[in-house]
């Protein structure tokens, strides 16, 4: 008598729905990590062209939602999606962090973005995840809450998804510590259900020291990261699609001239007055020149870095390489001067805004382990 033939079952793909999705950092590195992003929603309508463009790019099937989260009713995008409460694997963001960021205002609560943050906790009401994740400036943990408690806002959020049955751990990551060649210190939560067996990636990558004392490998600097991109072209080709075109000014070619590698022109006291202006000696990050031997400052949505060696701002794809996103993805959306003004996010502050593709994957592939 034959056996019967066993039948053989490709493992199910795990599903995620990105909330304020931005140019899609997060979700590059969740999608590498090997879940399947089903929806993604974003207001800023250039961080949707870019979405769209390299869903098509890639032949998937994402669904970009271009609305206010404040209005997507999560209960029917779950029904289109024919998912059933509790089936989703992940739930992720990265929500607006200008009401608690340590450089702004921190009106916390008192600031409508400041209520986005919850918008986490109403879409997770209704799915139930298995996981949640959520990228928070470092700001989010000292922001008082409308009685003026300090960190108020912080404990609360924890208060609301222990409510839904989740277990909260966060940390703070440092996106240099995991191969990404900048300085950038941001609060993650993980929210899983009981038990929760969670932790948090270790470093990949350190100081010298680090390296030999702890095996980490040594930090990855601007010189590596921007290593053979060649020469950006002029904004008059701006038909090229990999955003490597130079945008600056003459008045900030003169401005940052002089100024050497590594430092800020504010403090080059031996330049013209008429070349330094108002700069003060608190504008460090002001017409800032970035160092090839070094990691990068944060990047930020005020002000455009400027390259190492050439009197010009880094270009959106030299960005792009410093926040560790593939060569293939493509941005959409205009390109900027430094006191340019436009109506939605240009292309460098979509990736200013973005949480790093490398950071993203390294804790999403802790969440599959434990879902």
């Amino acid at each position: 008598m034959k056996k019967r033939a066993g039948v053989s079952r490709k493992p199910r793909r795990l599903t995620a729905i990105s909330l304020f999705s931005g140019a899609g950092g997060m979700d590059i590195g969740v999608m590498q990590a090997g879940f399947d992003v089903l929806a993604c929603i974003e207001f800023d309508h250039y961080c949707c062209e870019t979405l769209r463009l390299n869903i098509d790019r890639e032949g998937r099937k994402t669904v970009v939602h271009e609305t206010d989260v404040r209005i997507a009713d999560p209960g029917k995008m779950m029904r289109l999606m024919r998912l059933k409460e509790g089936e989703l694997d992940l739930l992720f963001g990265g929500p607006p962090c200008q009401a608690f960021s340590q450089i702004g205002k921190q009106l916390a609560l008192n600031d409508e973005r400041g209520l986005l943050l919850f918008q986490m906790v109403r879409y997770a009401k209704t799915f139930k995840p298995k996981a949640i994740l959520i990228e928070q400036v470092k700001g989010l943990l000292s922001s008082r809450n409308e009685e003026g408690r300090k960190g108020g806002v912080f404990t609360l959020l924890l208060s609301e998804l222990e409510q839904l049955d989740y277990v909260p751990k966060w940390k703070i990551l440092n996106a240099a510590d995991y191969g990404i060649p900048q300085n950038r210190q941001r609060v993650f939560i993980v929210a899983t259900r009981k038990p929760n067996g969670f932790v948090f990636p270790a470093p990949t990558h350190g100081g010298e020291s680090g390296a030999s004392l702890f095996k980490l490998k040594p930090l990855v600097t601007v010189g590596e990261a921007l290593s053979g991109l060649g020469e950006p072209s002029p904004k008059s080709e701006n038909g090229r699609k990999d955003s490597h075109l130079d945008v600056t000014p003459d008045g900030d070619r003169r401005r940052i001239h002089g100024v050497p590698e590594g430092s800020h022109l504010s403090a080059q006291t031996h330049l013209p007055k008429s070349q330094i202006m108002n700069l003060t000696k608190k504008d460090t990050t002001k017409f800032l020149r970035l160092s090839r031997t070094k990691i990068s400052n944060t990047l930020r949505c005020g002000e455009i870095f400027y390259h190492p060696t050439e009197d010009r701002y880094l270009t959106p794809r030299e960005y792009m390489r410093i926040h560790g996103y593939p060569d293939e993805y493509l941005l959409r959306g205009p390109i900027r001067g430094r006191t340019g003004v436009v109506r939605d996010l240009d292309q460098h502050r979509q990736i200013a805004n973005s949480v790093p593709p490398p950071l993203s994957r390294a804790i999403a592939l802790n969440i599959k382990k434990v879902i």
